[in-house]
Formats: structure tokens, C-alpha cells, sequence
């Protein structure tokens, strides 16, 4: 018994290190200097520059296109380069993009901004969850990635409140400094992680289609499109639905949807470790098809922040499982590559949600925009399950 417990115990410090704990401060600190504008510039645009909704997300997929254009080359570098240069040469430069901000008075210059500003929000990314990855130990992998990931989402829902707060009371600028403030804080913490060291390349292997994207897993990144879709309207619209709807402080949203993303991460990556990974995805986009339902069809504080906690529930639950499938299906020497093909279906996903959702919107309301979401939700449970779990299947690698 006591020789259980003490493997336990090595196991937990194992995984809760000095290095993994530098590399959750950094991730939280930057997505949160990056999810302090995604809600407010919509309010910005709308309300001070008189954009139409239909505007507002051809500005917001502007960085969607660069990720998708970057991260299949992140997961490239990331595979052959020094992965903690590249995660600082990623967070300086973005960081470094946030003074144009103070100078953003058009939609072409926002559009061209956000997507230069996607480039560098790419490599971050991928380096940063590959670096993570190679921290953590295999056999609490989709754990540590639970965990890991928590950072980004509790900054999507936490920043956004907080944002909107500081925008309401200050305005955009100060807002702007804040973001640059947290990115600065970002790149002081990851100077100090150290990564664990891997056999250099003798030669750089030639640019091929399968290191730029996990081919195997096409199918999966096809139906992640789906799961993703719902994500990207609630970051673009969540807080307009809610001045709809009568919300005084819409971005209460998010808090919620914070503890959802809390109360999930807490026990799904132990369940995934355990064997159970399928029933938990399956679970978890059902749970969010409930929500994005209830967040259509209910129109009162009570419900629009119930909807918020059952979304993130799902979510925080579905996004690390989703991601260890991923890493399961590639060898080490191609997790970058692993890690970019997972987070390039994360974004086109978003990117759509936020373009289709704007159009949507105009045309037929925030409330039918969201329903449209929740359903997807269930097709894309529909295709896991009679598709997707059995690609996982045949090409698992652990």
C-alpha cells in the first residue's frame, strides 16, 4: 500500500514541476493578453467606427487566416528548430504587435493588424503546447494536457469579463495597455523554463505535406470543424447577444463559462488516462449542444449564465481529449506537427463560426445563430462516433 502511495506521490511531482508550472503561467498569461481583445473589439467596432456586423467578423477571421496559414509551418519548426527560442521569438513579436493597436481608427488597418498579429499568436501556440508536452510525463499526458490547457481557456472566459469592464471605464487604449502589460509579464516568465533537451537533426528534413499536417488525422480535423464552429461565435458575439437581450453586464458570460472550464478540467484528463476517452468526448458535445440550445431559446440572466457554465463544461472536457487523440496518433518526433494539425482545426473552425455566424446574425438573429451552433454540435457527435473514434483507433500510437 505504501509502496502505491509512493509512486503516487512521485507521479504528482513528476507532473506538477517547477518547469510545467513556469510553462501554465506563461500560456495563461499570454492568451490572456490576447482574449482581452477579442471581445471588446466588436463593441469597439460597432459602437465608435459604426461597422456592420457583417464587418466586424471579416475583421475578426482576418487573424483565423493567418493561423491557418502559419500553423502547419509552426509545427514544422517546432519539430526541427530549439522549441523554447522559437516560443520566445513567437511571444516578443506578438507582444511587440499590440502598439499598433493605439493606431487603429479603420477596418482595412485592424483587418491587416489581426493578421499579422495571428502569425505570431500561431508559432506561440504551437510552440508553447509542444514545449508543455515534452514536460509532461506520458503516462499522465492527457492529464498534464487538461490541465496545461485550462490556462488558455480560463483566459478566454476570464479576460473578456475583465475586459469589457476596462473598456466600459477607461476605453480602448487603456484596454491596449493592458494587454501589452500582460504580454510583457508573459515573456519575463518563459525566459525561465527550461526544456527538457532532445537529439538535434544532423539534416533538416525537406518540407513534406505530412510535416506540416498530421495526415492521418484529416478525417478528425474535418469533424473538429464542427465542434470548433460554436467556440467562435461565442467569442465574437457573446457579449452583443447579450446587450441584446438585456444583460446589463453581458461579459458575465464568461465568468461562468470560466467555472464550467474550472469543474471539467478538474477530473476529465484523469478519466481519459483511465481508458475512457470516447464516452467523455461524446459526453461532452452533447453537453455542449444542450447549452448552446438553452443559450438560443432562453432570454433571462439566470439561463444566459446557466448556458455559459454548461458550455464551458463541455468544452473544458472535449478540447483536452480532442488534443490527446492527436498527440496519441504521432510519434515524438512529429508532436509539433501533431499539436499544429489540432490547434489549425481549433482555429478554421473558429474562423468560420465567426464569419458564417456574422452572416447568420444580420440575417437572422444571434438567437438562430446559436441554435445553429448547438445543432452542429450534435452532427458532430453523430460523426465521432460512427467515424472519427474509429480513425482514432486504427492509427493510435499509444
Amino acid at each position: 500500500m505504501f509502496a502505491h502511495l509512493r509512486i503516487y506521490m512521485r507521479q504528482k511531482e513528476n507532473l506538477w514541476n517547477r518547469d510545467f508550472i513556469i510553462a501554465c503561467i506563461t500560456y495563461f498569461l499570454v492568451a490572456c493578453s490576447f482574449h482581452l481583445l477579442m471581445p471588446t473589439i466588436p463593441i469597439f467596432l460597432a459602437e465608435e467606427l459604426k461597422i456592420p456586423t457583417s464587418e466586424i467578423g471579416l475583421v475578426l477571421s482576418s487573424y483565423v487566416l493567418a493561423l491557418f496559414i502559419v500553423r502547419p509551418f509552426s509545427g514544422y519548426f517546432v519539430d526541427i528548430f530549439d522549441r523554447k527560442k522559437l516560443l520566445l521569438i513567437g511571444i516578443s513579436m506578438f507582444v511587440a504587435i499590440y502598439i499598433g493597436y493605439y493606431f487603429a481608427f479603420t477596418v482595412l488597418f485592424l483587418f491587416v493588424l489581426r493578421f499579422v498579429h495571428g502569425l505570431f499568436w500561431g508559432l506561440s501556440t504551437v510552440s508553447a503546447n509542444t514545449v508543455a508536452i515534452d514536460i509532461i510525463p506520458a503516462s499522465r499526458r492527457a492529464e498534464g494536457i487538461g490541465y496545461f490547457g485550462v490556462n488558455s481557456n480560463l483566459a478566454m472566459a476570464i479576460a473578456p469579463f475583465i475586459a469589457v469592464k476596462i473598456y466600459d471605464a477607461y476605453g480602448f487604449p487603456t484596454l491596449i495597455s493592458s494587454a501589452l502589460f500582460m504580454g510583457i509579464l508573459s515573456i519575463l516568465v518563459v525566459a525561465l523554463i527550461k526544456v527538457p533537451k532532445r537529439e538535434k537533426c544532423k539534416t533538416i528534413p525537406a518540407p513534406s505535406f505530412d510535416r506540416f499536417i498530421l495526415i492521418k488525422s484529416i478525417p478528425i480535423l474535418g469533424n473538429q470543424l464542427f465542434m470548433s464552429f460554436g467556440w467562435g461565435t461565442l467569442v465574437a458575439y457573446a457579449v452583443l447577444y447579450g446587450k441584446e437581450i438585456g444583460i446589463h453586464n453581458a461579459g458575465v458570460f464568461f465568468l461562468f463559462l470560466a467555472a464550467g472550464i474550472i469543474l471539467s478540467r478538474v477530473t476529465s484528463g484523469r478519466i481519459v488516462d483511465r481508458g475512457y476517452l470516447h464516452p467523455v468526448i461524446a459526453t461532452a458535445l452533447l453537453i455542449i449542444s444542450i447549452g448552446f440550445i438553452s443559450f438560443s431559446v432562453f432570454h433571462n440572466v439566470i439561463m444566459y449564465s446557466f448556458s455559459a457554465f454548461l458550455i464551458g463544461l463541455g468544452y473544458g472536457t472535449l478540447f483536452p481529449a480532442l488534443q490527446t487523440i492527436y498527440i496519441n496518433m504521432a510519434p515524438a518526433s512529429k508532436r509539433g506537427t501533431a499539436n499544429s494539425t489540432y490547434l489549425t482545426g481549433f482555429d478554421v473552425g473558429i474562423g468560420i463560426g465567426i464569419l458564417l455566424g456574422g452572416w447568420i446574425s444580420e440575417k437572422s438573429g444571434y438567437e438562430e445563430m446559436f441554435l445553429i451552433a448547438g445543432l452542429l454540435m450534435l452532427l458532430a457527435l453523430i460523426i465521432y462516433w460512427l467515424n472519427s473514434r474509429k480513425v482514432f483507433e486504427r492509427n493510435r500510437l499509444n
